[in-house]
């Protein structure tokens, strides 16, 4: 089993900035993508930022230029920096991890951290 911890998160006025990160551990033999997704109320999941083992990157139109995802392959972990927050970003974030075996693909959630920008 695979288990994904997340940290960060919270409450930050409009403009300012939070770090969310990710930890994995467990079973884990062949990270794929790691990646971050988040849920507002009343919608449906999407793609914030992903970053493949290949280590380019791939974000959502609504923050290219304001969020940076990176990864450390030897912690395995995935951090998101935010920065030029808005109340659009008000949201659930959900770490992701794929791995790949062979033909089969396995994909692990992490619980969610809340991140709220409000005044």
């Amino acid at each position: 089993q695979v288990q994904l911890v997340e940290s960060g998160g919270g409450l930050v006025q409009p403009g300012g900035s939070l770090s969310l990160s990710c930890a994995a551990s467990g079973s884990i033999f062949s990270i794929n993508t790691m990646g971050w997704y988040r849920q507002a109320p009343g919608e449906q999941r999407e793609l914030v930022a992903a970053v493949p083992s290949s280590g380019s990157t791939d974000y959502a139109d609504s923050v290219k230029g304001r969020f940076t995802i990176s990864r450390d392959n030897a912690e395995n972990t995935v951090y998101l920096q935010m920065n030029s927050l808005t109340p659009e970003d008000t949201a659930v974030y959900y770490c992701n991890l794929v791995m790949v075996n062979g033909p089969t693909k396995y994909i692990y959630w992490g619980q969610g951290t809340h991140v709220t920008v409000s005044s």
